[in-house]
């Protein structure tokens, strides 16, 4: 058994969905989420800076004893994610648009994807489309001011939904019936994208497969913790804690969730 908690961080309060799911999958697991929302968005800096970021992130995570890090960013997974494998002993998980189910499942074989700047420029993005993507039409679109916008916490703003529809209408137009999430703080927007979107047209974000490779490495590891008591949740950030406390009541019910300052 080891209670050492699992380590969660984001440019932001986006990579509280992905908490979301490991929450769910994994209720007795004590876990330490950082928003780093103070530097997001992450996808349009440099990668020396997003490595900087992450880098930060994983030292202070790992100085409050975390067993394993789970980058629940796009941005920083495509950028920094093997910088900080050669450099640390723990597992990280990583997170990737979920391109290959997309391009499975797609009748029109028209795929969009709505990621950050970083995500698309990416060398692992162009090998995932590369491998994965075969004989698809990918629609690449880049998010720009989507994640400042759920940040500040105006999801429900008409200046987000018509950024929104400037970027999805275009790769509708084209034929596409799949639209891949490539940022965690997009899966807020779903709401917004079920109104916009026609019915043939399916939504698919990482969260899942991310809490099930958590889990899996958990268990490679010997890292899993047995205990049938529900697992404490601390969440630090140095953006508005009002912000991520109104996040998190759309997430769960989870009543072990404490808010601080970094």
């Amino acid at each position: 058994m080891d209670k050492r908690p699992i380590g969660i961080f984001d440019s932001g309060i986006g990579g509280s969905s992905i908490w979301g799911e490991i929450e769910e999958l994994l209720p007795n697991e004590n876990c330490i989420y950082l928003a780093d929302s103070k530097n997001a968005p992450y996808g349009e800096k440099p990668k020396e800076q997003i490595v900087k970021f992450s880098v930060k992130n994983t030292e202070f995570l790992l100085s409050q004893g975390c067993k394993i890090i789970v980058v629940a960013c796009n941005t920083a997974t495509t950028n920094a994610i093997d910088f900080l494998r050669t450099s640390y002993e723990v597992p990280f998980i990583g997170i990737e648009p979920a391109l290959k189910p997309a391009a499975i499942n797609s009748k029109s074989k028209i795929v969009g994807v709505l990621a950050t700047k970083g995500t698309l420029s990416s060398s692992l993005f162009h090998s995932t489309t590369k491998n994965h993507a075969a004989g698809i039409t990918v629609l690449e679109q880049s998010g720009t001011g989507l994640v400042e916008l759920i940040e500040s916490g105006n999801l429900e703003s008409a200046e987000l939904y018509q950024l929104l529809e400037s970027y999805i209408m275009p790769m509708l137009d084209k034929g596409m019936d799949y639209l891949v999430l490539g940022c965690t703080h997009y899966p807020y927007l779903i709401p917004i994208l079920k109104k916009m979107l026609p019915s043939n047209v399916m939504i698919i974000d990482s969260g899942q497969a991310v809490a099930r490779q958590t889990k899996m490495v958990l268990d490679k590891n010997n890292l899993l913790n047995m205990s049938p008591e529900q697992g404490i949740h601390q969440f630090y950030t140095n953006g508005d804690k009002k912000i991520l406390e109104a996040i998190l009541k759309n997430v769960t019910a989870n009543n072990t969730v404490s808010l601080k300052d970094f």
